[in-house]
């Protein structure tokens, strides 16, 4: 004990006691201990899963400020502020996620066969909260990839059913994306209209690149460029075919904020896409890192719980995506000195109060 330290009395807080560590430490209970069997690395196996739980714990209590915050109208800029704060930390919880697969994976899988029967019919792909969070960011039901020819509710209790089936009906992020970028001033006016102006700059940029491919007769090059030309067209008039999840109206707002990001006005809303990017990247590549492990440990065999193993984590990895819209707009960026001039009277608006008096 230190110097000037008194014991805890009775009711007082300790470490232990704020932590509820009696509670946390003891929830460790490998079948293998309780049978008798000798598997040394299935405590690793649980206290893994357990703090992917709990990070998966404080994803979804971020993700409730941070759609709570989103579905006011406006959303004020400090709103904003503290909302690209909490998808920053989201980022990093699922960063730390693929880092804790390298810890799991000094178990070899000769260690995981040791235990593996002794888990029967459970499997990761049972995670309510992991569920949710896919849900609550927007991947809902007709997107998600059957499972052994199975819903994700299939295997659900009653009660995580209808909390899943809770966050289903609700609005997801992509949903509140959707409707803030819709909202989205500056886009168009009486005397401005960026689709116009922004429109007819990249399809003079990709009409000269798909006549340089035709001259040195690159034709799947030519007909890239002709894909993303058709593409570029539905967002001023939306084809279903065109492959854009969001309607042409969000993707044009969103496709001005990444163009004019430099813009004071647009900083904030432009870091706000980026972070959500950076959540979709970061959810693909522990999704493909968690596929890798899981052919590196089964190889061909079957997952727990009778799953297709790694093959299904895999192509989770490609078509669970989020926020793609957002990474597709790269393809219409065009240099900054081949950019339509915005007005002067929205370039004062756009810019800082103290910067641009009306005087300018």
């Amino acid at each position: 004990m230190r110097r000037g330290v008194k014991p805890a009395g009775p009711g007082e807080i300790t470490y232990s006691s704020y932590l509820a560590l009696d509670e946390i430490l003891g929830a460790q209970r490998p079948e293998s201990a309780r049978l008798g069997v000798d598997a040394h690395d299935e405590l690793l196996f649980i206290i893994v899963h357990q703090t992917y739980e709990l990070w998966f714990k404080q994803i979804l209590h971020e993700l409730d400020r941070v759609q709570a915050d989103f579905a006011e109208s406006p959303v004020d800029d400090w709103r904003l502020g503290r909302m690209v704060h909490a998808l920053r930390r989201i980022t990093q919880i699922l960063k730390l996620g693929v880092q804790q697969i390298d810890v799991l994976e000094t178990m070899t899988p000769q260690d995981f066969l040791d235990f593996r029967g002794l888990l029967s019919t459970s499997s990761g792909f049972q995670s309510l909260q992991f569920r949710l969070v896919e849900t609550r960011l927007g991947l809902g039901s007709a997107r998600r990839l059957l499972y052994e020819g199975k819903t994700v509710d299939a295997d659900m209790s009653e009660a995580e059913r209808t909390a899943y089936h809770a966050a289903e009906a609700a609005p997801t992020l992509r949903d509140q994306l959707e409707a803030w970028l819709v909202r989205t001033p500056f886009v168009t006016g009486e005397r401005y209209a960026f689709r116009s102006a922004y429109r007819e700059a990249v399809m003079a940029m990709l009409r000269r690149e798909r006549d340089f491919a035709d001259n040195v007769d690159q034709v799947d090059e030519a007909a890239a460029i002709e894909r993303a030309a058709k593409a570029f067209e539905a967002i001023f008039e939306p084809d279903p075919k065109a492959g854009w999840t969001m309607s042409g109206k969000a993707v044009e707002a969103a496709l001005f904020i990444t163009v004019y990001r430099d813009k004071p006005a647009l900083h904030m809303p432009a870091s706000l896409l980026s972070s959500l990017m950076d959540i979709d990247e970061a959810m693909a590549l522990w999704r493909t890192r968690h596929a890798l492990m899981v052919e590196r440990m089964i190889g061909m065999r079957s997952g727990t719980g009778g799953s297709s193993g790694h093959e299904y984590l895999a192509r989770t990895a490609r078509e669970h995506r989020v926020f793609a819209d957002l990474f597709r707009l790269s393809t219409y960026l065009i240099p900054r000195d081949s950019l339509p001039p915005i007005p002067p009277e929205i370039e004062r608006r756009m810019g800082f109060v103290y910067a641009t008096p009306e005087s300018a």
